[in-house]
């Protein structure tokens, strides 16, 4: 296999270094996450908690949310119920334990989030201590609740769509270029973007297998404002790691593309990332994109963004 390579001085160095492997694992994943496992950590480490339910995806989010509402109020049904039927009084559903148990679970919630609508209500010592002990628990779950809602909705956070595929297509006069696209989800204004690209893949030196690095150069590596669509394209000219590469070669050397993208938010006034990354099964040679936008009757750039992938094939490439 034919590589060109590059000279990486020490102040280039990427922290990742010549790593030894058995295969392929991409450090970042498509959806930008870390392809990183952790472990070492104390079992009752705490440090991580707020992040990962502020980080966490919606989905999941609210799952743990309704889940764990739904725990502690059974939690505290049963502890009513143990007391026996008389430990709450009122308008009471019916005597079957399951009854019991149901007027229990909708007392408790109506008292963890301090609602009480009165109708039923603790007799006892025991069965008013658990209810106020769980009024104060409501008080601290729902302040903590909000507050963890405030920080997602409040945490800048960059929407960029990518196009699944990474391109070898035509650049300039006889020459070829690797290029994928990239366009704001949103309405917002992103200004001073700046793009990174780390090239990897394995090589066999003495008889080990070794995960190389390579920051890209790119034909614009900055751009003022993000208002329609950025093609992003690494020149394969003499001085680019991948220009002897071929296709076959990308695939047994297992190569992988880092997306690394910076941009300040005008609307929050704070700094943005964003991530992503291609393999190489996902690279399309001697193809081009397709326009992603067009005008409307009065003259307006319209940008499709269900297009940001669309590409052809150049049968004569």
């Amino acid at each position: 296999m034919a590589i060109h390579k590059q000279k990486i001085n020490p102040e280039d160095d990427l922290g990742f270094g010549p790593q030894p492997v058995i295969k392929n694992q991409p450090l970042v994943n498509k959806d930008g996450s870390p392809n990183v496992k952790r472990i070492g950590l104390p079992f009752f480490n705490t440090a991580n908690n707020y992040h990962t339910l502020i980080t966490m995806s919606w989905k999941k989010f609210w799952l743990m949310v309704v889940s764990a509402y739904i725990a502690i109020n059974i939690i505290f049904a049963l502890l009513y119920t143990s007391f026996g039927a008389g430990s709450l009084v009122g308008g009471t559903s019916g005597n079957s334990p399951f009854h019991h148990f149901m007027d229990a679970f909708f007392f408790s919630a109506q008292t963890i989030s301090t609602v009480g609508y009165g109708h039923i209500y603790p007799q006892g010592m025991f069965s008013n201590s658990v209810a106020a002990v769980e009024s104060m628990m409501g008080l601290l779950v729902f302040a903590l609740a909000t507050g963890l809602l405030y920080g997602r909705f409040y945490r800048p956070s960059a929407q960029i769509a990518y196009s699944k595929n990474i391109l070898v297509a035509p650049y300039l006069e006889n020459s070829r270029g690797i290029m994928f696209r990239l366009a704001n989800l949103r309405r917002n204004i992103l200004i001073d973007l700046e793009i990174e690209i780390i090239f990897s893949f394995n090589e066999t030196v003495d008889g080990k297998t070794m995960r190389r690095f390579y920051p890209l150069e790119v034909e614009r590596r900055k751009v003022s404002i993000l208002t329609i669509n950025w093609t992003v394209v690494h020149p394969l000219d003499d001085n680019s790691p991948l220009k002897d590469m071929t296709k076959e070669d990308l695939i047994e050397s297992e190569a992988g593309f880092a997306i690394l993208l910076r941009a300040f938010d005008d609307t929050f006034s704070q700094t943005v990332h964003s991530r992503t990354s291609y393999q190489a099964n996902e690279i399309v040679w001697g193809a081009k994109f397709k326009p992603v936008f067009a005008r409307d009757e009065d003259g307006r750039i319209v940008l499709d963004l269900s297009k940001i992938s669309d590409h052809e094939v150049l049968v004569d490439v």
